[in-house]
């Protein structure tokens, strides 16, 4: 069986890890935390990243540092994953869904104007598959209109837009070290603070309310309950774990953008007779290869196919259902403006297995079997 996700790992975590436990320091902002916080503020050129226990986790401080009250409005897509949702729910906000592009299938920036009513707080923009948004539009109307933006920027670690690391560019940022991630801790996430006003309510918020931080800093005396917080820390020993993989971040970068571009390479005979939609990545945007995805002509030929690939035991998988047609979605927001494309095209749509590493005889099936598929009328 090839499976659809594999999570990377490149021979270094386990060391690590027992570093963490043989130090007695495994709860949270230890040896490691600290590590892969400065890792990525260097990296990125990022005022301050906070890892958190999860993207959902770093979605919830984001959303609570915008200081959303109950009926303020959030606008962000709908082709999304129900955590940029919630986290929006979570601090009491309305959702205000708009339609998508269908070439990067990221939010359409010239729908979200009409979107905003004078409740409107923020504006998420999500970037699908590690491709950035059109954030230059997306921040001038947020600035127009005095808006946060929360990049949902889970699956966009080492993506740029115009030479900026994603999750970089609005108020706030948010990734994902989930185990389907490019780099991975199993569960978790991180924040990324770049307006330093906000550095050190982001800090009390992540530690229980209290200005622990400081305190370690040698800013106050002692360290007291001061504000809202939760806990929001992550585990050192995850931390271990991701530690070994920003080790090899590059390593691990070039080799998933290899798998991708063979598969686009090979696909795109079929791209030019009509047959299926190729990922498409503007000019302005360096992507990660977080994932290779088609798009089918119809959901019938999509769901064959599918079928047909775990016959050849293959597993290929669809990916969101459009958080405005779910229950939650229908009870928490709504959906402005025509929706052209987020329910045809998320229906269409199918990813590829895609991780660090995949074999090239693996890679080779796969593509042979998706080439026999849509060759073949038969199986269409």
């Amino acid at each position: 069986m090839i499976h659809f996700n594999v999570p990377s790992f490149v021979g270094t975590e386990l060391q690590y890890i027992k570093e963490a436990v043989d130090n007695h320091k495994i709860c949270g902002d230890g040896y490691f935390t600290k590590k892969c916080n400065e890792w990525f503020e260097n990296r990125f050129d990022a005022q301050k990243v906070l890892l958190t226990t999860s993207g959902s986790a770093a979605l919830d401080m984001a959303a609570l540092l915008c200081g959303l009250k109950p009926g303020d409005e959030v606008i962000l897509p709908s082709f999304t994953f129900s955590s940029t949702a919630n986290s929006f729910v979570l601090a009491g906000a309305v959702l205000v869904f708009v339609d998508i592009r269908p070439d990067t299938m990221n939010i359409d920036e010239t729908k979200i104007e009409a979107a905003i009513t004078d409740k409107t707080k923020v504006i998420c923009p999500v970037h699908y598959a590690g491709v950035a948004c059109e954030m230059d539009t997306i921040m001038d109307i947020a600035r127009k209109y005095n808006l946060f933006v929360v990049e949902d920027a889970a699956q966009g670690v080492m993506s740029t837009y115009k030479g900026q690391a994603l999750g970089t560019i609005g108020d706030f940022g948010c990734y994902s070290f989930h185990e389907t991630k490019n780099y991975t801790m199993g569960e978790g996430g991180a924040v990324v603070i770049n307006n330093p006003a906000y550095i050190e309510k982001a800090e009390i918020l992540r530690e229980k309310g209290t200005n622990r931080a400081q305190f370690f800093r040698g800013q106050v005396a002692k360290y007291n309950w001061v504000d809202f917080g939760d806990s929001y820390l992550q585990s050192d020993l995850n931390a271990a774990y991701l530690w070994a993989q920003l080790e090899k971040a590059d390593e691990i970068n070039n080799n998933r953008l290899l798998t991708w571009n063979i598969y686009n390479e090979a696909f795109k005979p079929l791209a030019d007779k009509g047959i299926i939609e190729l990922p498409v990545i503007p000019e302005e945007c360096i992507h990660n290869a977080h994932m290779y995805y088609i798009k089918c002509k119809n959901i019938d030929i999509r769901q064959k196919y599918i079928k047909f690939m775990k016959d050849n035991d293959v597993l290929c998988v669809f990916h969101y259902v459009p958080l405005h047609s779910a229950p939650a979605g229908l009870k928490f927001g709504r959906f402005v403006g025509e929706d052209e494309y987020t329910t045809i095209d998320s229906g269409r749509l199918v990813r590829l297995p895609m991780y660090y590493n995949i074999t090239k005889n693996d890679l080779k099936f796969v593509i042979r079997k998706t080439l026999e598929f849509f060759l073949n009328q038969d199986l269409l």
